[in-house]
């Protein structure tokens, strides 16, 4: 089976692309907007409307399979690629990619990657752009497992040479601003990990944290109230940085630790995690504060694990996080890490280590691309993986949860109609 066409179609993603900068410098919102001057190359204004690039291709035998190029949230902050456009990357796609492409083989999956990744990008960057080469390695992976008559999942094991989960992967529910309504809308569905909160300005934090403090014991007083019975959801809060806004270098100090110690006591019986609890500006500077602060939980007995975020964009970055020891858990940013199955890389690096694949992305991605990641998560069978695209949560862990049920079903159903046959 072949590639026969490569075609590229300007699509909406999922949320906004902010300016991270700007919202951190002080822009302040308006409504759903923000008032304020972006600083980030390429922003035109502190909220944007997100944008993707659909990358369909067309097989020998009739079928069209797809992937969406898409972008973080936070686009251009902490090492990323910049701002996406799609209009600016169609071209690329159907013009070198295409070349690229077409005529090979649609089953060679881990071939036709190897060559999207080899291909320079603009203006003298060593690859493509992040977002380039995610959508189309997702319509790679989809082309490779239509070919081959398996799932997604199946197809990049194989490529990984690891063996499949074979229960759903506990997801990861993102609450946005609506942190309160939301977060209660996943403890009625039972949601295993929850609710990431959005604290990225000190005024949501607290002058002294004490916003976040209060709203992790209100979450582990809701739970109790509103979950099944025995429910124990892991506590995941993303601060973005802020806490090293409010509390400041060195990280292992009384102060510092003693604010995790009531984080931990607020959790109660959950189990908690922080994920970048600061943002000191570049990778190496990113590993020493998280390896500071999380060898002072440690020598304190403090129970809160760390997330890696910030600065830990790329397979290398997930390598050096990982060799550090400098969080309990890394964030596999799917977007961030180019080619799909980067992504299914990053998380087996973490095999045989204590730090734990969090197999995450964004709220502004697609339900295309948050399919495809659900795949890789059963693939890799990663620590948690993200419910995306969106801020409205429902739609989010609808898609990933079912994807990732529907695919297990299939290879119970394949696995069934080979043992009848072989009898």
């Amino acid at each position: 089976m072949r590639i026969e066409r490569v075609r590229a179609v300007p699509t909406v993603s999922g949320f906004f692309f902010d300016d991270q900068r700007a919202i951190k410098a002080g822009a302040t919102q308006d409504g759903f907007a923000y008032d304020g001057d972006p600083v980030t190359e390429g922003f035109d204004a502190v909220r944007e409307a997100g944008e993707a690039l659909t990358v369909e291709l067309d097989l020998s035998d009739g079928r069209t399979v797809s992937g969406d190029c898409c972008a973080v949230q936070y686009s251009g902050a902490g090492g990323r690629d910049p701002l996406f456009r799609a209009e600016r990357y169609e071209p690329v796609v159907e013009d070198r990619v295409a070349e690229a492409l077409e005529g090979r083989s649609a089953t060679e999956f881990g071939t036709n990657v190897a060559e999207l990744a080899a291909m320079p990008g603009e203006d003298g960057r060593e690859q493509l752009h992040t977002a380039v080469r995610y959508g189309v390695s997702q319509a790679l992976l989809a082309a490779a497992a239509h070919g081959n008559g398996e799932t997604r999942a199946r197809t990049l094991a194989d490529h990984l040479g690891t063996t499949p989960a074979t229960e759903p992967v506990p997801v990861f529910g993102q609450s946005g601003d609506d942190r309160y309504v939301n977060a209660e809308k996943m403890m009625i569905k039972g949601v295993p990990v929850l609710p990431h909160g959005l604290f990225n300005s000190v005024e949501k934090l607290g002058g002294e944290g004490e916003g976040l403090r209060e709203y992790v014991a209100w979450l582990t007083e809701r739970a109790s109230e509103l979950g099944p019975p025995d429910y124990r959801p892991r506590l995941h809060l993303d601060v973005y940085g802020v806490i090293g806004d409010v509390f400041g270098a060195p990280y292992d100090r009384a102060e510092v630790v003693d604010y995790f110690q009531s984080l931990a006591e607020a959790a109660g019986e959950h189990p908690i995690q922080i994920e970048g609890p600061m943002d000191v500006g570049g990778r190496a500077e990113q590993i020493h504060a998280m390896t500071e602060l999380r060898d002072a939980l440690g020598d304190a007995g403090v129970d809160v694990d760390l997330v890696a975020d910030e600065w830990c964009n790329t397979f290398e970055d997930v390598q050096a996080f990982v060799d550090a020891g400098a969080a309990d858990v890394v964030q596999v940013k799917t977007p961030d890490l180019g080619g799909i199955q980067r992504s299914g890389e990053a998380v087996r690096y973490c095999e045989g280590t204590d730090v734990r694949a969090y197999l995450g992305g964004t709220c502004n991605e697609t339900v295309t691309s948050a399919r495809a990641c659900a795949h890789v998560a059963l693939a890799t069978d990663a620590f948690q993986v993200l419910a995306k695209p969106g801020m409205g949560f429902d739609e989010g862990y609808m898609v990933v949860e079912n994807e990732m049920r529907r695919a297990l079903a299939r290879d119970d159903a394949d696995r069934t109609t080979r043992a009848v046959a072989d009898d």
